[in-house]
């Protein structure tokens, strides 16, 4: 149940509601929107006539149930107002959020060295990525599999952070490694095979970190939305959803299926912003372009995209990493977003490259 407080309403008002409904034994969870204040209520409300809520306050508009079993993830807990999910990070705050500049996450797989990631960081950023997603920690299906260089690797990043002012975003696998990820880790993210780990999810929601929670290959969208209400639930509202991908049929020409689908439905029943990574969701470079074009067209908020400055000594998805035609992809994103009013504008573009306002043309090469 939400309770929708009418516009201009006085913040002594609110907290006086909010006093009532605690006497109620009613945890009210109080969201500040643009217009109105929305006060949500996550218990069992099941036995409570809205008309007794109603008569609680003259400055309530209205009181809507909430049908779904994701209740702080629904659009109708903010009604209908989505969430700006805001990043601190060394070169400024970036806004995660459907009324914001489409924001670029560029990375390889895995942190393999120090050089390597420096050098990448560097690239992509003036090539107008805003963060840097590195695997220092990862799950693979194979336990023989290269599973990342884990303490070193976040040292790289927090390296790689300090000389090009980048984001960085990293995956938690295990609660004990938390505390040391998030000291470097500007977003946390929970990878697909961690969906549904639900004593990590607490553990995540429990820091003021926000967090990147990608899609498991066979989760269906509502158990994803459960998931994030798990983080939501623990106190974090901070919430980022990645479509990565799912499993289907075709694996011959598209490894897994993008659901791009997810995009407009995810619109329709949650306020969280949305990211899609291209990468791991066609599995094949050529498949790269074309399918961020119709992610932007959808609606998404943000573009994950892989980038290895060699991928030929790549330990992992070489084979559908972006590079060395970074620059060029997102002087493409930069005509497509414009178009979409999805673009801020930092830089100017070239036909070859990326000017970064200086006289330099970002473009990734091969070392």
């Amino acid at each position: 149940m939400i309770i929708v407080m009418k516009p201009n309403c006085p913040q002594q008002e609110i907290e006086l509601l909010c006093a009532k409904l605690y006497r109620w034994h009613l945890i009210p969870e109080v969201s500040m929107g643009k217009d109105k204040v929305v006060i949500g209520l996550v218990e069992d409300t099941t036995e409570i006539d809205p008309r007794q809520i109603q008569n609680l306050s003259l400055f309530i508009e209205e009181v809507v149930g909430v049908n779904k079993p994701f209740k702080r993830a629904s659009l109708e807990f903010r009604n209908g107002e989505p969430r700006d999910v805001q990043v601190s990070t060394p070169s400024g705050t970036v806004t995660f959020g459907q009324n914001h500049p489409l924001v670029v996450i560029a990375s390889p797989c895995f942190v393999k060295s120090e050089q390597m990631i420096v050098e990448t960081a560097l690239q992509v950023k003036a090539a107008g990525a805003r963060f840097l997603r590195g695997g220092a920690y990862k799950p693979r299906t194979s336990p023989y599999a290269f599973q990342g260089h884990g303490e070193s690797a976040l040292e790289w990043l927090a390296t790689a952070k300090s000389v090009s002012g980048l984001g960085i975003i990293t995956e938690v696998m295990d609660t004990a490694e938390l505390p040391m990820i998030a000291s470097v880790a500007d977003i946390l993210q929970i990878g697909a095979r961690n969906m549904q780990n639900f004593s990590l999810l607490k553990k995540v929601g429990a820091t003021n970190k926000p967090v990147l929670l990608k899609r498991a290959l066979s989760a269906t969208i509502e158990e994803w939305l459960m998931s994030a209400e798990y983080i939501l639930a623990a106190g974090n509202p901070n919430v980022i959803l990645c479509e990565r991908e799912i499993r289907t049929f075709d694996i011959k020409y598209t490894r897994n299926t993008l659901d791009i689908s997810a995009i407009p439905v995810l619109r329709s029943l949650t306020h969280l912003p949305i990211v899609i990574d291209l990468s791991y969701g066609t599995g094949k470079l050529e498949l790269v372009t074309p399918m961020a074009m119709a992610a932007i067209a959808a609606g998404c908020d943000s573009l994950m995209v892989e980038v290895h400055p060699s991928p030929q000594t790549a330990l992992s998805d070489g084979s559908q990493s972006l590079t060395p035609g970074f620059a060029q992809f997102m002087g493409k994103m930069t005509l497509f977003c414009q178009f979409f009013g999805r673009w801020q504008e930092q830089y100017d573009y070239c036909e070859m490259g990326i000017s970064t306002g200086n006289g330099r043309v970002g473009t990734l090469i091969p070392q």
